[in-house]
This record gives structure tokens, sequence and C-alpha cells, in this order.
């Protein structure tokens, strides 16, 4: 009877871990607006609907960008679940180039608490600069910077110094940093971050698409990532989807995008 007891106990408690918890995927979707279809967006659903929250990046500004959004919505809330979605007016960034941004989530799972927010104190300093989102989880809340780097040839890094100030901007906030910072997490840029106690989902892990498959290698840089702080998030796993395996070459794979989508898992403390 004790052993009944115990195991009931331990079934319980794993399944209250379960619910208590918060999948979050991000992805560069390369040029996502009119130029997919409706079988790759369909694809690119199939792909995520296993997380609570999406976050993408190199959403169009122009030409189907926020249709591309809402065509991927719509075709996840065919899946069993209910999701909505908000996209970022165009970053301000005239040198480079504009973009949207844009975050999907279950509406079971996740509250949206007030409007998003593209950063404006640095916008000057940041081409495409962070678009944020707070979320609500049963009454523990946690803030997204979904962010989208100049190109590794421009220096990123001259961006991402900048986030070592976010924290101090918005103290009340328990950010998440993610995206594409086309810079790999040893960089040096990242260290007053990780001085601070934010943390890497992701060491050593390249997410990039190559333009082929060399000796069964097919990714290229350690570009995307995401970082939280360990102090206010409970890290519980993490990981990529290698979406490329699905196809025949990576040729075909870069239709969707070049490059695979991040996930972490997590609660909050």
């Amino acid at each position: 009877m004790k052993n009944i007891i115990l195991v009931f106990l331990l079934t319980f408690c794993s399944l209250l871990h379960l619910h208590s918890q918060t999948k979050f995927l991000s992805w560069n979707i390369e040029n996502f607006g009119k130029s997919k279809s409706d079988s790759e967006i369909a694809f690119m659903a199939k792909t995520v609907k296993d997380y609570d929250i999406i976050a993408i990046q190199e959403v169009v500004a122009g030409h189907g960008g926020t249709q591309a959004v809402a065509l991927l919505a719509d075709e996840l809330n065919r899946k069993g679940a209910k999701w909505d979605y908000v996209i970022s007016d165009p970053t301000s960034s005239s040198a480079y180039k504009t973009e949207r941004y844009a975050y999907i989530w279950k509406t079971s799972k996740l509250k949206k608490i007030g409007k998003a927010w593209l950063e404006k104190k640095y916008q000057l300093e940041i081409d495409r600069e962070p678009y944020y989102c707070t979320f609500q989880y049963e009454n523990k809340q946690f803030t997204l910077v979904n962010f989208h780097a100049i190109t590794k040839s421009k220096q990123p890094e001259r961006e991402i110094k900048y986030f070592k100030f976010l924290p101090e901007e918005y103290p009340h906030l328990n950010l998440i940093f993610a995206g594409d910072f086309n810079c790999p997490q040893t960089h040096t840029v990242f260290n007053p971050l990780k001085k601070m106690g934010y943390k890497s989902i992701l060491v050593n892990q390249k997410t990039s698409l190559k333009q082929e498959c060399k000796n069964n290698i097919c990714l290229a840089s350690e570009f995307d990532n995401m970082y939280y702080s360990i102090s206010k998030i409970n890290f519980i796993d993490s990981g990529v989807i290698p979406f490329y395996k699905n196809f025949n070459s990576l040729k075909q794979a870069r239709l969707i995008s070049d490059h695979i989508p991040i996930w972490f898992e997590f609660s909050l403390n």
C-alpha cells in the first residue's frame, strides 16, 4: 500500500512539474513573407506546434510579412490549440535592412501583458532594435526580448554591447534575450551579461545552414541563442530542431530558412 501511495505521489509531482513549465521556441525564418508557399507554412506549423510560444525574426517589413505570420497562426489554430500573435512595426533602421518581429503563443498557456514594444533608447545604436513582449504564466511574468543582429561582416558585437544596459533599464522585468545574434556565445561581448547572472541555453551549437552538407556536416555557425537569468528562471532543457533532415538537400531545406529553430524549456522561480 505504501509503495502504491509513493508511486502516486511521484506521478502527481511529475505531472505538476510538467504543467508548470513553459516551452519557448525562437526561429529566424529567412525572408518570412509572401515568398513562402502554403505548403512551406504548413511545414513550419507542424515543426513548432508542440511549443507554447514562438519568437520569429526576419519577418519581411513589406511584401506580405504580416500576412505570413497570420497564415502561420491560422495553420497552428487548425492543430488543436488556440494561438494568438503580435507583430512589431518595421524596425527603424535606415542604414540596413528593416524587418519586423513576431510572437505567436498558445492562449490556453500564456497571457500577454500590456503592449509589445520596440526598444527606443538604443534604436540609433542598434539597426534592428529588439522587440519586447511580457507574458504571464499562472501568476508569474517574464519578458521576451526578440532580436536579429546585423551580419557577422558588420560586427554585430557593436550592437550587442548595449544589451548589458537593458537589465538596468528594465529592473522590474524578468528578461529572456532570444534570437539571431550573428555572434557565438563565446564572444567576450556577452561577458557583462554573464557577470550579471545570465546564461546561454546553448553552448557550441551551430544553428545556421551551410549551402550543402560536407562529410555529413550541415550546420555552419553558432549564431542563434537565448540568455536567461539563472536567479529568476529554472533551466529544464534546451535544444535545436534539425528540420533540414526532412529534405533531400539543403537547397530544398533553405526554402524554409537558412537557420534552424532553437528551444528552451523552463519554469519561473
